[in-house]
């Protein structure tokens, strides 16, 4: 914990002593190419949900946009962490950008429903955006397993940024500069080449060279011992590892053989995901369940008259809402290297407690300032931010070297899990429909001027 400045127990010099040696062995390359891959891997993910009112229109619960922007992602990470491994991290980042793009560009090139276009192809292109982004997190979650845990503070930071700035590259570009929709969604589809170049011209591919060296060195040496005579497993004990080179042939000419060897390492990774559910997976759900459903289905209805309100027009306050949201973000999942917090279950319930109050403010508007409410939407993407991070550096602190790029990948289910399961209560649960349809009953319509 770094001493305040000015405190009996410090002096500035003090403080910035303390605070280099906070960096001390931070490889910049590696920081800028982890901040880059956490930027652009998120960044397209916000500006659609930014962009969700104008692709849908008034009409359309902004869940939809979720659900699209989301379901494929959770799918992904659900099932890529048992086989990915077998894609190296190369040709990922190329297949992730190619794929980003082409959604990008389906949804800018779909004609906009004020011109009696559907959001078919829309929606197909917010769902390659979203197996992009799914695979690219868990694949750059494993990948900072090889860098040390800069890489995961920088990689934080990088999505925190990402929320930042796509949400205000959208409301900037609309509202301020005046850019139709199809204008800024399309200049932001070239945006994952920068991602490329984070992976093939700035990270040091070194420790994952290191890596695959070792890894042949490794093969090399099982196929010496396969040649010599080696106890079976039941002189080995019930204690055995089923997963070690000398009861698995990995290059087994058998075809039974291989596929029990494919079978065992399936269940073990089942068995390790298991163990990563209670103190991990489900507090992000938590938190991410409520966050989301705040900004995707409570947000929208949390208005106020206009000569109140810094805006003209009632369709600045999702947008707004969305920046000063991922502000908190931001600010919280750059706060690794300072500070630590590793009570996930306490601040996903604080998180519930915001969901509720804001719900409250929909329905009677307890809070009678909209800057209080953007206080309050602040402060859910810090606490967002916060379990994000330390939920990820728990992960790397609590799991040995052998566990670590599996379970990060692993873990990395939950934040969709639990984005999913929001967007299923809002648009099943018409919460977005029922908060605006009880304002209108009460003479207040401003939800209908969006």
């Amino acid at each position: 914990m770094l001493p305040l400045p000015g405190s009996p127990s410090s002096s500035w010099a003090m403080f910035r002593a303390r605070l280099s040696a906070l960096f001390v062995g931070a490889d910049v390359r590696v920081c800028t190419a982890f901040w880059l891959f956490g930027l652009i891997n998120n960044v397209l993910y916000v500006i659609i949900l930014s962009a969700a009112l104008d692709l849908v229109g008034p009409d359309v619960p902004k869940a939809i946009v979720l659900l699209a922007d989301i379901i494929p992602s959770f799918v992904i990470k659900l099932c890529a962490p048992y086989f990915i491994h077998l894609v190296p991290y190369s040709y990922r980042t190329l297949l992730f950008a190619a794929i980003s793009s082409w959604g990008m560009l389906l949804i800018t090139l779909a004609q906009p429903y004020t011109d009696g276009g559907t959001i078919t192809a829309k929606m197909a292109g917010v769902v390659l955006a979203s197996l992009s982004s799914g695979a690219g997190e868990l694949s750059f979650l494993g990948l900072t397993h090889y860098y040390g845990p800069f890489s995961q503070a920088a990689w934080g930071s990088g999505t925190g940024a990402a929320g930042l700035i796509g949400a205000g590259y959208y409301s900037i570009t609309t509202t301020t500069i005046g850019l139709s929709v199809k204008t800024s969604l399309l200049a932001s589809s070239v945006l994952p080449l920068v991602m490329v170049m984070g992976f093939f011209l700035i990270l040091p591919r070194g420790p994952l060279r290191r890596t695959a060296s070792s890894k042949h060195l490794d093969a090399d040496l099982e196929d010496e011992e396969s040649n010599e005579d080696v106890p079976g497993r039941e002189d080995r004990g019930l204690l055995a590892d089923p997963l070690e080179p000398s009861t698995i042939s990995i290059k087994s000419s058998n075809p039974t053989e291989t596929s029990t060897s494919w079978q065992e390492r399936f269940l073990h990774d089942l068995r390790r995901s298991r163990g990563l559910i209670y103190p991990y997976i489900l507090p992000l759900m938590l938190v991410y369940f409520a966050e989301y459903l705040i900004q995707q289905s409570v947000t929208p209805t949390l208005l106020f008259p206009l000569d109140k309100t810094p805006f003209s027009e009632y369709r600045s306050f999702y947008p707004t809402y969305a920046t000063i949201y991922q502000l908190g973000v931001f600010v919280s999942r750059s706060s690794l290297p300072f500070i630590r917090i590793p009570y996930l279950y306490t601040m996903g319930s604080l998180q519930c407690l915001n969901l509720a109050l804001l719900i409250f403010q929909a329905l009677y508007t307890i809070f009678p300032s909209v800057y209080i409410v953007f206080a309050f939407i602040f402060w859910v993407g810090v606490l967002g931010g916060l379990v994000y991070v330390n939920a990820y550096a728990n992960v790397a602190d609590d799991m040995p070297d052998a566990e670590r790029e599996f379970a990060l990948g692993a873990v990395s289910v939950s934040d969709s899990a639990g984005i999913s399961l929001s967007a299923l209560v809002g648009v099943l649960g018409g919460v977005e429909e029922g908060l605006c349809a009880w304002q209108v009953g009460r003479g207040k319509d401003w939800c209908r001027k969006l």
